[in-house]
């Protein structure tokens, strides 16, 4: 049977073709978690700010953004075609990742939208259903989306402040690596910056066998392991952050705020290099360097007292060591010094 073209009147409409509340009508019924409408929220979209409650007197806040053309494309070199959905996830993915790595519990989120007149409204639908199955999908069953702010641009960006709570406890900081302990990871590193390698490459997307597609999937929609931060306070974690930018770079912004040299163990980064060898040997790339310059995978870094059994998901990669004479915060392997690299908003 030959193709249906739409007609001009049948081309599916364009945010520019509805009015702001006739938008907003068709994503709020998408961002509302049928039966799992969080106590955090106690007034939700509609008015003009969104009443969230903080039980014990603590909110962990942070806040991230994800911009057209500088944190996604709407169509890559590959063919890959950037849906809604991804963006709404990655969008959920990255904030709740950052609570998770405070030991805290997301509990609301608040979402800024800007988009250009002919963005399609599917699209826009799209995007918070990504947004509402992150939220569900990663395993923040306590949070849900209390409202926001919609506008118009010349390209789309995404912008999501996330509220947490740390159930009365401590949050863990970046800052309290002491000498002897263990240094360990919770989720992937380097995956996502293979799975944008292939991206950014001419191996049509349909080429992909379903081992090397993983990655790109997962810098796509990410999957940061979020039950790992509040299990890292509770087995007394000293220090850990989310690997956003890089395990080198993150690795050293929390030797420096500690104090210490974070020592990476070879062996264990020769054991996370070859998981990625499906999409290295397809791009010729080394791995090594998605390994310790990769980010957004969104997995945890995290250290502990040496007699503390690492919970279940945490993986020992290396150790802390106390600086010596006139040495500054450094991160090494095998007692090698390494170059940092990573991710750079204003250097890339």
């Amino acid at each position: 049977m030959p193709e249906k073209r739409l007609t001009v009147q049948e081309q599916p409409p364009a945010v520019a073709a509805l009015s702001e509340a006739e938008l907003l009508g068709r994503i709020f019924p998408r961002l509302s978690l049928k039966g799992n409408h969080t106590q955090a929220t106690l007034l939700g979209p509609g008015d003009d700010a969104a009443v969230v409650a903080a039980p014990d007197g603590k909110t962990v806040i942070s806040i991230d953004t994800q911009v057209q053309d500088q944190d996604f494309r709407l169509e890559w070199p590959n063919g890959y075609r950037t849906t809604g959905f991804d963006v709404g996830w990655k969008a959920a993915a990255q904030n709740l990742s950052d609570i998770n790595a405070m030991g805290a519990a997301a509990t609301s989120m608040v979402v800024s939208l800007t988009l250009t007149p002919e963005t399609p409204v599917e699209w826009v639908e799209d995007l918070a259903d990504g947004l509402t199955a992150g939220i569900r999908d990663l395993g923040a069953a306590r949070c849900s989306v209390a409202g926001g702010d919609l506008g118009k641009g010349r390209e789309i960006s995404v912008t999501v402040a996330v509220l947490g709570t740390l159930d009365g406890n401590h949050a863990v900081l970046r800052s309290g690596a002491q000498s002897g302990d263990v240094l360990a990871l919770a989720g992937t590193v380097g995956h996502a910056a293979a799975g944008l390698a292939l991206l950014e490459s001419t191996v049509a997307i349909g080429a992909l066998r379903p081992e090397q597609r993983v990655f790109l999937d997962l810098q796509c929609r990410p999957r940061p392991p979020l039950a790992a931060g509040p299990a890292a306070r509770g087995a007394g974690a000293t220090a850990m952050l989310d690997i956003s930018d890089g395990l080198l770079r993150d690795g050293l912004r929390l030797a420096t705020a500690s104090g210490v040299t974070m020592d990476l163990d070879a062996a264990q980064l020769r054991a996370l290099a070859d998981v990625l060898r499906p999409a290295s040997e397809l791009l010729g790339t080394d791995p090594m360097s998605w390994v310790l310059g990769g980010g957004e995978d969104h997995g945890l870094l995290a250290t502990f007292p040496p007699h503390v059994q690492l919970p279940a998901g945490f993986t020992a990669i290396g150790s802390i060591q106390a600086l010596g004479s006139n040495e500054s915060p450094s991160v090494t392997t095998a007692g090698r010094s390494a170059d940092t690299g990573g991710w750079d908003h204003f250097a890339h």
